[in-house]
């Protein structure tokens, strides 16, 4: 088991990692819009679920996986109203792939956020081990 960390993504704020590789694949924690200074980003929730998507970006690269290693996401809404929003930026980070994916709507998340998204990945998909 490899822990995975990241500064270019807000620490953990709890008692967990942001990520953590096993048998291939890397799970990560649920990411939130937070800035990796642990700020919020905005109150809106574009801008939110394009600073999750920038915090997935950076602890899946730190596994050395990427979006296109995606297998399965999970995504957590405060507002189902919210789905065609967030959808349409989920696939502009997705592109072309499309792995599994739930989406839920919740009653609220850590810090007030509007969304929470985690993964998991092939992990060090992209390694030759030549």
């Amino acid at each position: 088991m490899k822990f995975i960390s990241t500064k270019e993504a807000p620490q953990a704020i709890g008692p967990y990692s942001q990520a953590v590789v096993v048998n291939g694949l890397v799970y990560t924690s649920g990411q939130i819009g937070l800035l990796p200074n642990g700020e919020l980003v905005a109150d809106d929730v574009e801008s939110q679920t394009h600073q999750v998507m920038k915090n997935l970006f950076y602890v899946l690269e730190s596994a050395n996986a990427h979006f296109n290693d995606v297998i399965k996401t999970t995504i957590f809404l405060e507002d189902m109203r919210d789905f065609d929003k967030v959808n349409a930026i989920y696939a502009h980070y997705f592109g072309t792939h499309k792995p599994v994916r739930s989406t839920v709507a919740v009653r609220s998340l850590p810090k007030n956020v509007k969304i929470e998204i985690d993964c998991i990945a092939l992990a060090e998909a992209n390694i030759d081990y030549g």
